[in-house]
């Protein structure tokens, strides 16, 4: 009965959320990349898109909690590798890094690239889409993220490639990790934990939980390293933050 009911509130708590981003991404959208236009800048796109995701993530009674802020690179792009289990990351991740912003990129699928008013506004903001069933696309769309890299945008990736069913921590895609070596950036290893328990891939519902992201130390790409010896070194270290757990306290 009382999962019944709490699968009811989640279903009305879900469709609050996403009429309400729509209807602001619809109305708010447009002006703002008018604004974006006028002005050369993608700043106002990144404040109306922190609202949006305040709006969803609020509706849909989904909290967060963020520990290692201290590694968020201010003073130089970097590329952030973050582990994958469910479509309600990225919008906590925009929040948990909108430090960065208006020079955080997003790596994400082309899919969404289709849909009206967001994926213009994405272009807008220099979010790269990737076609991961082409790879001279994908290609295409690493060496694009990489000269957004060197021109000092950071860039937030899931080198898993593809969400994780059970929660577990996958193999890395090698792809990703050419952004990091031909910008000579460093990799910022990110775990999050809670999101599959607030949405299930395959499920339409977002259950209202609380989030834990970990930000960890950076891991250098400048030097002689190898591409595959690079990629462990950060899969590793966001194993290692998903070790540690939740984050606790308020």
């Amino acid at each position: 009965m009382k999962s019944a009911f709490e699968t009811a509130v989640a279903a009305v708590r879900s469709l609050a959320a996403y009429v309400g981003v729509s209807l602001w991404v619809l109305v708010c959208g447009p002006p703002g990349m008018l604004l974006a236009m006028a002005t050369g800048r993608p700043d106002a796109l990144y404040v109306l898109g922190r609202m949006g995701v305040r709006i969803g993530l609020g509706a849909a009674g989904i909290r967060c909690r963020v520990a290692g802020r201290e590694h968020i690179q201010l003073h130089r792009a970097a590329v952030y590798c973050v582990n994958h289990a469910s479509n309600v990351e990225p919008p906590i991740l925009y929040m948990a890094l909108a430090a960065l912003h208006p020079r955080l990129r997003i790596l994400y699928k082309a899919q969404i690239h289709k849909l009206p008013v967001l994926g213009r506004a994405f272009d807008m903001a220099g979010f790269v889409p990737i076609e991961r069933r082409s790879p001279r696309r994908s290609m295409q769309a690493i060496l694009q993220a990489a000269a957004a890299v060197r021109a000092g945008n950071s860039f937030l990736v899931f080198p898993e490639g593809t969400r994780s069913r059970t929660g577990e921590l996958q193999p890395f895609k090698p792809g990703v990790f050419l952004i990091a070596e031909r910008a000579g950036a460093p990799l910022v290893p990110v775990a999050i934990q809670g999101t599959r328990a607030a949405m299930r891939k395959g499920s339409p519902l977002v259950r209202p939980v609380t989030v834990s992201v970990r930000i960890g130390a950076p891991v250098e790409s400048a030097g002689a390293e190898a591409e595959t010896t690079l990629m462990e070194r950060t899969r590793a270290a966001v194993a290692e933050l998903l070790e540690q757990g939740p984050v606790t306290g308020r």
